[in-house]
């Protein structure tokens, strides 16, 4: 289909992306004068989009399925619903971010979870470099923002990073098996 889009039809497309998203990036930062040219996707199929650098948030396999499929979506995230299904998707994830690191080197950065929740600052830091940007103290001050928040972690983003989910999921490991299973297959 891309092949057959004029170039007319690709600003279309991207004034329409724009328009969408101008809720995320339409508001300048209360402490910066200028607006924000940044967006960030963080439902669980925001890995398909590799148009530009990617920042692929990686969590245990576990630990990460089991918050996708404890949280109720509002929609388009059907394959949270089933064990093997979020299994089966959290691999395919993989399984396409080692193709995007294959042909587009340099583009993703990978940032694990458990090492942020460790040393948040030097992870920020490392991402900000990546994308171009500089450091503000806001950026690891973030639960302090008075801004709209909307996503399923709404309310972890008003509080300081925690380590007390990281490992949730083995509360419930008896009844994960499905999940672990698919995740093990080779």
């Amino acid at each position: 289909m891309l092949e057959e889009l004029k170039p007319e039809d690709f600003l279309r497309l991207g004034q329409k992306y724009l328009s969408a998203t101008r809720a995320s990036t339409g508001r300048a930062s209360p402490t910066s004068s200028t607006r924000c040219r940044t967006i960030s996707g963080t439902l669980p199929d925001s890995f398909d989009f590799a148009s530009a650098k990617i920042i692929d948030a990686r969590r245990n396999a576990m630990a990460c399925c089991f918050s996708n499929f404890k949280q109720l979506f509002a929609a388009g995230q059907e394959f949270t619903y089933s064990l093997e299904d979020i299994g089966r998707y959290y691999r395919t994830y993989v399984e396409l971010m080692a193709h995007w690191d294959s042909v587009l080197p340099g583009r993703v950065l990978r940032v694990e979870h458990e090492d942020v929740v460790e040393n948040l600052e030097a992870n920020v830091r490392r991402i900000l470099d990546f994308c171009g940007l500089d450091f503000e103290p806001q950026c690891v001050e973030f639960y302090k923002t008075e801004r709209s928040i909307r996503t399923a972690s709404s309310e972890q983003v008003r509080r300081p990073i925690f380590k007390e989910g990281i490992d949730q999921w083995r509360n419930f490991e008896p009844w994960l098996a499905p999940l672990k299973e698919v995740l093990g297959r080779d």
